[in-house]
């Protein structure tokens, strides 16, 4: 148990943790003590106006941080997100008009440094930035087109022997736990013509887009809202994919694309993004399938193939959200979800064997280590422009039995969009755009802008997400091997996708042992780096690196343990990295050893010697590897690791262990660079059969609370542990004040009581904002995450004190300082930021730019306007803030003398709400000043 201590709010939330998680409680954030806030006075100019685009409307629980696009955002699958002084504030609630984000600000927050970031990307970026909001420089290397790979001996992107016919169907919309609006059941369908026998289902499902769209308008009139309203119609999304469904029924599969515009245009009340939701939904179509085949007669008219759909190879294809959609129905599939947030209460009568994810999201960290995948990371994604899918490789490292193949395919100038037809200009029904979107002052970029060497055409990108589509399927489904080399690493290519520069790697499998660069690994001659971590001495990359990794992403919190690469750095060559993890690997019945290597973008040559040593202390080196890096700039994800293997012949010849490998060393022998070990694995080849593992599910839910006025409630974060078995996984706390994370590696099993956060809620009688403490988890070991993110809300249920606007000294000569002050009708247990808003003057002069102190003018608006203005026109906001437990503080306009002789002089204010209408019972005031005698 954690010793507590006052906090800095009477209502106070005291997080502690009991059983496993105990070890929580010591943790910074959680339980601090802390003075209260002094009731000191403060001067209009201690918390300005905000930057441009921004501000706050609303008054109490309906306060709201604004922030509207000079141009439209166009809807995509990465989460916009405001973040202030480097801390994620929330993710906002998107409006009609694609151009204003609103998000309740549920306590008083310091709005310094806003930024709207999507997937790592700058949304505002200031006019001397790139939209990653780095600074734009000209030190990035010539950027060079990849060397073309050798074939493979098989192509999946040739067509097969079947011609193909196509239908869809429109079924009656299903109701969805937490949406309002019920979620259609349309569908497009393409299956071979005259296939005997039962046939292989692929299932495709598309991503976050703009729901609706006015025929004949253009971008402005799309929306994201459900059901369409009148004049406009729903986007085809689902009709995208034609392409690969053609190339796949040619081949033999049924193929089903889905639409999913009703989660779109509702999934952003959804915690998780609606990947629950987009389960449920994908799961409804399966079991409608399942019933047709077992059920001929019940097949509806005009829907090929849908009697003889094999149910026991499912293929799922998910593109961008819809791909964080498919894992999680392949999860679901496996691991039964809570039935209150599931939409789909049927029995589980398919058998997922695979899934492909394009460009996918995975805001939950909880790939499915058991069922083998393929994600497509495009080079130029504009939209999840930090790769993070990535993680679907990296994640599933130890997590289950590792046998499933879990692939990354990087395709080198490839953006989002373009992958689905009706998402790409000149082709989509509806208006579309590249995602790949610079600011109208930037330079083009030399990976991505269109014309560039490396940027695919949008035909050229689909032709490859065909091809890879069908590689997994003919792989994973049909269990065909030898189309494996072109999705595991081996470095070899489809001749169908073709100009497309197209690299891959991969975990499990046959692989063995695992050199991991987790603590307690220990490394010499390099350094043990950090997926994420604030401090540049502990991260991976330098924080002015000119582009980001796929392999480090994390969208909530602000540091991450257990997930890291080894670092090197070394400016001669000859100095080995040695990498000696806690016990002993084997890569007995290996091949080669397997290295995942990343080194900086558009660098080329960088060789490595690799050595390894067994437990009798025999050395060996095995050989040398070379890597270059991936065309690259600062917007892209291009630290990306390749895969390079060096055979295990010198180390049998010589007699090694290979069940007993104790270290590995990398030895540059270039003549300085930099690299990055995101693992090292024994590879064979083949591909095993994969059986899911029994496993735990963690399900963590959320509760929210009134505080009450007195006493303290003690409330516990709902957690459900389900199905059987033990494992590991790693629990986060997020505090709410400072958004930075705490994490503890917890044991869990179904029945237990492992992870208990309890809130600790005072309640009072006195204003303040809702709290809102949020747990999330990961899997680590033998374990599965279904709902990743939870925890309790304490509501605030005292109304919020009212404000007044009264003289203290409201006249005066000139060189006076005129104040007025601001009372609270009661203290509040937060800072009150109250708008004063300026009017201009209706009889007489008004005080000008010139008649005030030009340090106050300078320090509330950041300027000394020439020609002289009216202060009503250049101070039209100004913010006052009353600390936590004052009641009052004093608004001042300090006057300045002048030899001119002149008229009184008037400035005119009231206090408003957050649009500008003043108060009730709070008149507009005026003060003046006269000439000094």
């Amino acid at each position: 148990m954690c010793e507590e201590g006052p906090l800095n709010r009477t209502r106070r939330i005291g997080v502690t943790a009991v059983a496993a998680l105990a070890a929580l409680a010591g943790l910074p954030g959680l339980a601090q003590a802390q003075q209260p806030l002094q009731a000191t006075p403060l001067t209009a100019n201690a918390d300005s106006g905000l930057p441009p685009g921004w501000r706050v409307t609303g008054q109490g629980g309906a306060r709201e941080l604004v922030w509207r696009s000079d141009r439209p955002v166009s809807a995509g699958d990465a989460r916009v997100e405001f973040h202030a002084d480097g801390r994620l504030l929330g993710v906002p609630r998107p409006t009609k008009d694609g151009r204003t984000f609103r998000l309740a600000l549920d306590r008083t927050t310091p709005l310094k440094d806003l930024q709207v970031l999507a997937s790592g990307r700058r949304l505002d970026a200031p006019a001397d930035s790139d939209s990653t909001g780095k600074k734009s420089t000209d030190s990035a290397a010539a950027v060079q087109p990849l060397a073309q790979l050798p074939a493979n001996s098989v192509d999946p992107g040739r067509p097969g022997s079947y011609s193909t016919v196509t239908g869809e169907y429109d079924l009656d919309p299903v109701k969805l736990p937490g949406f309002a609006a019920p979620v259609e059941m349309e569908a497009v369908v393409v299956a071979p013509r005259g296939a005997t026998g039962k046939r292989p289902l692929a299932l495709f499902l598309h991503g976050r887009h703009t729901a609706c769209f006015k025929p004949g308008g253009t971008e402005d009139d799309v929306t994201m809202e459900w059901p369409c309203s009148a004049g406009t119609q729903p986007i085809p999304s689902h009709k995208g994919y034609l392409q690969d469904q053609k190339l796949l029924a040619s081949q033999g599969y049924v193929t089903v694309s889905i639409s999913a515009n009703g989660i779109n245009g509702q999934d952003w009340e959804a915690e998780d993004g609606g990947a629950q939701a987009r389960s449920s939904l994908v799961r409804q179509h399966l079991a409608e399938w399942a019933g047709w085949a077992a059920r001929p007669a019940t097949a509806p008219a005009g829907v090929p193939g849908a009697t003889n759909a094999d149910l026991s190879r499912v293929l799922l294809v998910g593109h961008s959200r819809g791909g964080e959609g498919v894992n999680r129905a392949a999860l679901d599939s496996l691991y039964p979800p809570p039935g209150a947030q599931d939409g789909y209460k049927g029995p589980v009568r398919w058998k997922i064997r695979g899934t492909v994810l394009i460009a996918p999201t995975i805001f939950g960290h909880n790939p499915v280590a058991d069922v083998p995948s393929t994600t497509i990371l495009p080079g130029c994604d504009g939209d999840v422009s930090d790769l993070q899918g990535e993680v679907y490789v990296d994640g599933t490292r130890g997590v289950s039995q590792g046998t499933a193949l879990h692939s990354a395919v990087y395709v080198v100038g490839a953006n989002h969009n373009f992958f689905n037809t009706e998402w790409t200009p000149g082709k989509a029904e509806a208006p579309s755009w590249d995602d790949f979107w610079e600011f109208p002052d930037e330079e083009p970029d030399p990976v991505c802008s269109p014309g560039a060497s490396t940027r695919l055409t949008a035909d050229q990108q689909h032709r490859a997400g065909s091809t890879y589509i069908a590689a997994a399927a003919r792989l994973f489904v049909a269990g065909d091997d030898r189309v494996r080399p072109l999705l595991d690493g081996s470095g070899l290519r489809a001749p169908s996708a073709d100009p497309a520069r197209v690299l891959t790697h991969a975990v499990g499998a046959r692989r063995t042992g695992g050199f991991l660069p987790d603590a307690p690994v220990k490394v010499t001659g390099g350094r043990l780096c950090a997926a994420l971590d604030p401090d540049p001495a502990v991260a991976c990359l330098p924080p002015d690196a000119e582009g980001s990794s796929p392999h480090f992403p994390w969208w909530f919190t602000t540091k991450e343990a257990g997930r890291g690469a080894v670092a090197l750095k070394w400016s001669a060559p000859g100095t080995a990295a040695k990498i000696r993890p806690a016990a002993p690997v084997s890569l007995s019945g290996a091949k080669s050893l397997a290295l995942r290597v990343f080194v900086p973008p558009n660098t080329t040559g960088t060789k490595l010697d690799v050595t390894v040593t067994d437990s009798s202390g025999r050395r060996v080196k095995l050989g040398q590897v070379q890597v270059d890096g991936l065309p690259g700039s600062m917007l892209t994800a291009s630290y990306w690791a390749r895969e390079l293997r060096v055979p295990l012949t010198a180390a049998t010849r010589a007699g090694l262990d290979l069940k007993h490998i104790k270290s590995l060393e990398l030895t540059p022998r270039s003549g300085s660079g930099q690299a990055w070990l995101m693992d090292a694995w024994g590879w064979a080849p083949g591909t095993p059969a994969v059986k899911a593992a029994a496993l735990p599910r963690v399900d963590i839910g959320r509760l929210t609370v009134k505080e009450g006025d007195s006493g303290t409630q003690t409330y516990h974060v709902p957690v459900r542990v389900s199905g059987p078995g033990s494992g590991k996984v790693r629990i986060s706390v997020v505090d709410p004040a400072t958004r930075e994370s705490t994490s503890e590696l917890v044991t869990v099993k179904a029945g237990s009581n492992a992870i208990d956060v309890p809130i600790e809620v005072e309640g009072d009688t006195r204003f303040s904002y809702d709290e809102q403490y949020d747990i999330l988890a990961k899997a680590v070991r033998g374990a599965v995450i279904g709902s990743y993110r939870g925890g309790v809300t304490a509501q605030n249920d005292d109304p919020e004190p009212t404000v007044s606007l009264t003289p203290v000294k409201d006249q005066g000569t000139e060189g006076d300082t005129l104040t007025w002050r601001l009372t609270l009708s009661a203290p509040a247990d937060e800072d009150i930021r109250q708008p004063v808003l300026t009017f201009p003057v209706t009889e007489g002069a008004e005080l000008s730019t010139k008649d005030v102190d030009p340090q106050w003018l300078m320090d509330l608006i950041g300027e000394l306007p020439d020609p002289e203005r009216p202060l009503s026109q250049v101070i039209q906001w100004v913010y006052a803030t009353i600390p936590a437990g004052a009641t009052s503080t004093d608004f001042t306009v300090p006057t300045v003398k002048d030899q001119v002789a002149e008229p009184a002089e008037s400035v005119r204010l009231a206090v408003t709400d957050y649009d500008g209408v003043p108060l009730p019972g709070s008149p507009v005031v005026t003060g003046s000043v006269v000439d000094a005698p």
